[in-house]
């Protein structure tokens, strides 16, 4: 190979290939302009000025795109977290949600260290569908307020936006079609000088960048103490959406991304944000869709870009875009939750073939996350589901058949399954005490000892036999299962 050639393997994609590069450059653009909206709106939730928002969604996404493990996932402020924090700031003051932010990003650093995104292979596809259709639903309902007592000419435009974006690809994808609807529209509705809602009226945008500060509140135990639990529920809320988000990104490019990294950049972005004075954020799902699925981008160069978007508009063009109609925006993402949406798992044929117990699932968390508004909410409760749903099917899987040899002077119970607390505890009452003869064999070459409840069934096994004057032979252990018998038996009773 070539210097030459060499030198051009290094290069990013979006440098070598010009095609790459007007996708990554048009997908940050629109992104940018659908974030404005969305922070001013979050920034309302938190109580904050709206310029709080958009300098947090500016930092998080510049920081991010640099230190972030997901290419192309957009992180900016996001209404999970202004849900958290909401409450310090309207108790105690501006000070301390901003501190709140700097820890959280502290302890998403810690968190990430620690490799709490293993933690994500424990979340069935199940619950993972679940979240992405309640992502959807929850970004529909977002815009509903937008279409509900407004001027009778928002209507045409979003149902004019969205022909625009289902009909321009069919033209040519030069141009991502989110933003030429946008475009159009706002020349219509500026040209035609037609009254309804823009962007603008959502709240001043800011007129200068932000400037490092350290937070206004008294550096003592105290600060601390009431700020850790709303900074720690923050980290949690933060690195769950981002983590599912990232590997959601991960299934609709067929790539992977580094988790931890992930985990680890979501603080670094939150303890940058916090110390410009933002409100912290996470990845934004909604933005994220917009930039993968629906403008194509798929470099760090389209995050970095989405945030240096995001302030040169506020700051340069902010009149221009203080015109957009919100019912361009609001096109724009109901096409996203379009696009969002799995309808293959709604569709009558997948729910014929689907086991009930993923269905249920799925269900629990789409009714969980819109009935708290909160995607983190959600998952939790739908993986608990699912595990108690697991360990129910599994705990009937554990058998027990006896066979007595012919001279009558033994029985031979062959146990098979996995053995853990649920399938353990009916292990107690399937053996004949009484009417076995002496000698008395457990089998278990055809299963696994799992946990402490069920070496207390087999002590408690043995016990009753030995009450009755006969001996027990636990034969057949795998060698984890043996050595968490021996450790284990007959240190478990409390009498």
């Amino acid at each position: 190979m070539s210097p030459a050639s060499y030198l051009r393997g290094l290069k990013p994609d979006w440098l070598r290939d010009p095609k790459v590069w007007r996708t990554e450059v048009l997908g940050g653009l629109v992104v940018a302009l659908a974030l404005i909206p969305e922070a001013i709106s979050f920034s309302i939730i938190a109580g904050v000025d709206p310029a709080v928002g958009l300098f947090a969604s500016f930092t998080m996404a510049v920081v991010i795109s640099v230190v972030g493990g997901r290419r192309a996932m957009i992180s900016a402020a996001t209404g999970a977290v202004a849900l958290v924090i909401a409450p310090l700031n309207r108790e105690h003051g501006f000070g301390y949600l901003v501190a709140a932010v700097i820890l959280a990003g502290v302890f998403q650093v810690v968190l990430g260290v620690l490799g709490v995104a293993k933690l994500l292979r424990f979340i069935p596809r199940s619950v993972m569908v679940g979240f992405v259709n309640s992502l959807a639903i929850l970004v529909f309902m977002a815009q509903i307020p937008e279409m509900r007592n407004v001027p009778w000419a928002v209507y045409p435009l979003v149902i004019g936006g969205l022909a625009l974006m289902v009909f321009f690809p069919k033209i040519t994808t030069v141009v991502p079609a989110p933003l030429v609807s946008i475009v159009i529209l706002t020349v219509i509705t500026v040209g035609a000088a037609i009254a309804v809602p823009t962007v603008g009226d959502k709240g001043e945008l800011p007129s200068s960048l932000p400037v490092p500060g350290l937070p206004d509140v008294p550096f003592t135990l105290d600060t601390l103490t009431t700020i850790a639990p709303y900074a720690f529920a923050m980290a949690l809320v933060g690195l769950m959406e981002s983590l599912m988000t990232a590997k959601l990104v991960d299934d609709i490019t067929d790539t992977r991304s580094d988790k931890t990294r992930e985990s680890v950049g979501q603080g670094i972005a939150n303890i940058v944000t916090g110390f410009f004075g933002g409100m912290g954020g996470c990845a934004m799902i909604g933005q994220t869709m917009i930039n993968v699925k629906v403008s194509g981008a798929r470099t760090r160069l389209s995050t970095f870009l989405a945030g240096a978007f995001l302030m040169v508009l506020c700051i340069v063009f902010g009149p221009i875009v203080s015109d957009i109609p919100m019912a361009a925006l609001v096109a724009v993402m109901i096409m996203v939750c379009f696009a969002t949406f799995d309808w293959h798992s709604i569709a009558p044929k997948t729910l014929r073939r689907m086991p009930a117990g993923e269905i249920t699932v799925m269900v629990i968390t789409v009714v969980a996350v819109v009935a708290s508004h909160n995607l983190a909410v959600g998952v939790v409760i739908g993986s608990v589901t699912a595990m108690v749903i697991f360990a129910k099917r599994v705990a009937h899987l554990a058998e027990v058949t006896a066979v007595i040899d012919p001279d009558g002077t033994s029985v031979v119970y062959r146990v098979t399954g996995e053995l853990f607390f649920a399938s353990s505890n009916d292990l107690v009452g399937q053996f004949d005490y009484a009417g076995d003869p002496g000698r008395v064999v457990i089998d278990l070459s055809a299963a696994h000892i799992w946990d402490a409840s069920t070496v207390a069934a087999l002590d408690a096994i043995e016990t009753k036999y030995a009450q009755r004057g006969k001996t027990v032979e636990i034969t057949g252990l795998n060698t984890p299962s043996a050595d968490l018998h021996a450790r284990l038996t007959g240190e478990l009773s409390g009498h």
